[in-house]
């Protein structure tokens, strides 16, 4: 199953509340929260009190992107603000295993995030225990990047892994992901696909609409 995950960090925030009802209206079902802590990215986005209150006004999946250090410290406040699914970055723990078990035992679905530079190897100890792998497409920390073309092979790589030792995981793709590379994204492998300007910018229900298309198009030659 193919997933939209639009990124809030690419919206209006002025009319935030108004924009999340717009794309829950339009069959999305994921929300991408990209959360920063200006340390293990140099930018600061949001924390719980923007989850918590955006919680009350949605049922959408809220699909919680750490890109904090040490995160497992905080794991207990993003279950309580409404996150859904948690996924933390394998660079940014001391003890992967151990973030990875405390998500699963708060009955929630863990994803573990790569950076560009790093090997799917980080993996290898955990990939039997997480619901998905999200691969970065770019350097994490800012939106508006190109996409790092190199990913492709990657993700190929990565559902290749799991296919061959048996596991089922969504593998999420997040970075410069445009209605024009989409395609060979999903060719590769990917199945949750974050998109932050290219929904939010612009005609949100047209860009949107326009994903649905492509994903059925490529449906209908697998």
């Amino acid at each position: 199953m193919i997933i939209l995950a639009p990124s809030i960090l690419a919206a209006d925030f002025n009319a935030l509340g108004k924009q999340i009802n717009m794309i829950e209206g339009s069959g999305v079902k994921y929300l991408h929260i990209d959360v920063m802590d200006g340390n293990y990215v140099p930018g600061i986005s949001f924390g719980t009190p923007v989850i918590k209150s955006i919680r009350n006004n949605t049922k959408l999946i809220f699909d919680v992107h750490l890109m904090v250090e040490e995160p497992i410290r905080m794991l207990e406040d993003f279950k309580d603000a409404g996150a859904d699914i948690i996924t933390v970055h394998a660079e940014a723990c001391s003890d992967l295993a151990g973030t990875v078990d405390k998500i699963k035992s708060m009955g929630l679905k863990a994803g573990v995030s790569l950076n560009p530079e790093t090997s799917l190897d980080k993996l290898d100890l955990i990939i039997k225990n997480i619901d998905m792998v999200l691969i970065m497409s770019v350097n994490p920390g800012a939106g508006g990047q190109p996409f790092i073309h190199s990913s492709l092979q990657k993700i190929k790589d990565l559902r290749d892994k799991a296919n061959n030792i048996g596991v089922t995981i969504d593998i999420e793709v997040d970075g410069g992901i445009r209605h024009s590379n989409v395609m060979d994204v999903l060719k590769a492998g990917a199945n949750v696909i974050v998109a932050g300007t290219s929904v939010f910018g612009g005609n949100i229900l047209g860009n949107i609409d326009r994903y649905n298309k492509l994903f059925l198009q490529y449906e209908d030659t697998v």
